[in-house]
C-alpha cells in the first residue's frame, strides 16, 4: 500500500495534506482573525494543482480582512514598550526583572501577546478580546500559574497603556485578574515563636560555625566563617539573595548609622528596582567583620566573596555551601509547609522575625518599604500564617496613649 504523503508547507500558514483512503488534496490556511486553522479540500487530485488553489483560497481570506495600518496595530505599541522598559532598566528607573517580564510575556514563542495580538488593531480591543485570549491560554496551556497569567494581563494593559497615552485609544479595556494562590513562604523558626530546642534558625547557624571550623571542603573551596556571616547578614538586612541585591554590594553602597545603630544599604538595581534599606543592628557588626577580613580592600570591591568578580559564581559557591549545610542539619523541608528551605528563607526569616519580635508593633509599610516588597505580599504570605502573641493581642485591643 503507498504511504500518504507528507503535508507540504507552502508558508507560515498555508499547507496542503492527503488524508488515507482518498486522491483529493487538502488546504489548511491559518485565520488571523478568529485564530484558527480554516481546512477545505481543493478538489484537486495533482499537488501543483492544489497548490494554485491553496494560494487563491488563502488570498481570498486575506483580502476579505482589512488591513490595518501599522501603527495602529497591537504589534506597533508592544515594540514600544519593549524599547521603554529597556530605557528604563538601563536608567535604573525599573529593575532589569521588569524588561525580562515585559519580553517574555509579550514575545514567548508559544502563547506570548504578539503571537495572538500581533496584527490586531488596538483600536478593536475590548475585554472580550482579551477573554478569547485567556480561554486559548487555557485550552494551551491549562497548567499556567496565576502569577503567570498576571503577568501577561500586566504587559497587555501596560501595551495598551501606551496606546492611550499617545492619544490613540481612549481607555484601557478592563482584564479579569487570576485569583493567586496565598502560598505561605517557608521560613526557619525562631524562638520565641518555636521552642529553644525546636529552634532551627539557631540550627542551621551554629551548623555554618561548625562547617568553617572542620575547613570543609566543597569542589576545591574551603568553607569560611564568611558563610556564617552572609547568613547572619541576609537575616538581618532584608535582602534578596540575589546577583543584583546581595552579591552586588559593594562597599561604597554602605553606610554606617547611628541611633539607631545599623547599615544603610543602597540597592541599586533590586527586584523592584532602586531602594535604600535600613538593617537590623546585628548586620553592623556581619560588616565590622567583613571589613576586618578584607582588610585592604576598596570601595568598590564586593563586600561578600570579593576575589569573584563574576557574581554568578560566587552565588553558586555560597549556594552549593549552603545545600551541604541544610543537608548536614537535616533543614532541607521546612516541616510546616512541606517546601524547600532555599536562602531565600533568610530573607523570609526575616520579614517574620521583624512581625514577632516586635510584638506588633512594627509598621507594616515601613517594614514592606525596607524590604523592597509590599504590605499585600507581607500580609498574604508572612503575617496571615503567623500566631497572634499575647502582646500582639493586646496591641491590637489597644486605645493609643
Amino acid at each position: 500500500m503507498p504511504k500518504t504523503p507528507k503535508a507540504i508547507n507552502l508558508y507560515k500558514g498555508l499547507s496542503i495534506y492527503r488524508v488515507a483512503g482518498t486522491s483529493k488534496w487538502y488546504v489548511r490556511v491559518w485565520d488571523r482573525k478568529k485564530k484558527k486553522y480554516l481546512v477545505k479540500s481543493t478538489g484537486k487530485d495533482s499537488s501543483i494543482e492544489a497548490k494554485d488553489v491553496a494560494q487563491e483560497f488563502a488570498m481570498a481570506l486575506l483580502k476579505s480582512e482589512p488591513r490595518v495600518e501599522a501603527e495602529f496595530t497591537f504589534k506597533h505599541f508592544a515594540l514600544k514598550l519593549l524599547h521603554q522598559s529597556s530605557s528604563m532598566a538601563q536608567a535604573g528607573e525599573r529593575s532589569i526583572g521588569y524588561f525580562k517580564s515585559m519580553s517574555w510575556a509579550v514575545q514567548n514563542a508559544d502563547w506570548g501577546l504578539l503571537d495572538y495580538f500581533g496584527e490586531m488593531d488596538v483600536r478593536k480591543l475590548r475585554t472580550h478580546t482579551y477573554q478569547e485570549y485567556l480561554a486559548m491560554l487555557n485550552r494551551k496551556r491549562p497548567d499556567l500559574s496565576p502569577s503567570t497569567l498576571n503577568s501577561l494581563m500586566a504587559a497587555f494593559r501596560n501595551v495598551l497603556k501606551i496606546a492611550r497615552n499617545e492619544g490613540v485609544i481612549d481607555i484601557v479595556p478592563a482584564t479579569p485578574r487570576a485569583k493567586a494562590k496565598n502560598n505561605p513562604r517557608p521560613f526557619f523558626r525562631f524562638h520565641p515563636l518555636v521552642s529553644k530546642d525546636a529552634d532551627s534558625y539557631q540550627k542551621l547557624l551554629a551548623g555554618a560555625k561548625t562547617m568553617a571550623d572542620e575547613g570543609l571542603v566543597i569542589r576545591g573551596i574551603s568553607v569560611t566563617e564568611e558563610l556564617y556571616d552572609l547568613l547572619l547578614f541576609l537575616t538581618h538586612s532584608f535582602v534578596r539573595p540575589t546577583t543584583t541585591e546581595l552579591y552586588s554590594i559593594k562597599h561604597s553602597d554602605v553606610t554606617v548609622g547611628e541611633n539607631p545603630k545599623r547599615l544603610i544599604l543602597t540597592i541599586r538595581k533590586g527586584k523592584t528596582g532602586y531602594r535604600t534599606s535600613n538593617t537590623m543592628p546585628a548586620a553592623v557588626s556581619v560588616y565590622e567583620r567583613i571589613c576586618e577580613r578584607y582588610s585592604d580592600f576598596q570601595a568598590e570591591d564586593y563586600i561578600f566573596l570579593p576575589n569573584y568578580q563574576n557574581r554568578t559564581t560566587a552565588s553558586k559557591i555560597i549556594q552549593r555551601q549552603f545545600n551541604e549545610l541544610l543537608n548536614r542539619e537535616s533543614l532541607e523541608l521546612d516541616p510546616q509547609t512541606g517546601k524547600k528551605h532555599m536562602l531565600y528563607s533568610l530573607r523570609h526569616t526575616a520579614i517574620c522575625m521583624r512581625i514577632i519580635n516586635s510584638e506588633g508593633k512594627v509598621n507594616i509599610f515601613n517594614l514592606a518599604k525596607n524590604a523592597g516588597t509590599s504590605v499585600d505580599q507581607i500580609e498574604r504570605f508572612y503575617a496571615k500564617y503567623l500566631p497572634l502573641s499575647a502582646e500582639m493581642a493586646r496591641n491590637l485591643q489597644s486605645f493609643g496613649e
